[in-house]
């Protein structure tokens, strides 16, 4: 287990710091994601480490932004920067998360947090008073 997972457990409240999935909900503990890369130069140290479930880990991987057609970078979501419910909004009523700037819809588009399985995730959690 990654030596930071406490730490970064315990401040994320034992939440996705992206999509904000309960670690609760799940069998294995989350992982400790680098909001900036190692490999693009982040270090590694709590102040550049988010909780993060397995589906946003593995669709964000090593990239930190997006690159539009026109040129235009757009930064996802950093739980160490930026404040969740400045860029999200979730509709309690179908389990869905709007992204609400530049940097939420991106984000919620790349993580795909509005997959299928995602929101039926999502639902049942609502039912269970672990989301929002």
């Amino acid at each position: 287990m990654n030596p930071y997972y406490t730490t970064v457990s315990d401040r994320a409240n034992h939440r996705c710091e992206y999509c904000q999935a309960p670690e609760l909900g799940f069998n294995f503990p989350f992982e400790v994601d680098h909001n900036i890369p190692i490999s693009q130069q982040g270090p590694d140290n709590a102040s550049n480490l988010a909780l993060s479930c397995r589906s946003c880990n593995l669709r964000k991987g090593s990239r930190t932004e997006i690159v539009k057609k026109s040129g235009e970078k757009i930064r996802f979501y950093n739980p160490r920067k930026d404040v969740w419910a400045d860029h999200f909004v979730p509709n309690v009523d179908s389990g869905q998360i709007a992204g609400i700037t530049p940097i939420g819809k991106v984000t919620v588009d790349q993580f795909e947090i509005n997959s299928p399985i995602q929101v039926t995730a999502r639902q049942l959690w609502m039912q269970l008073g672990l989301f929002p």
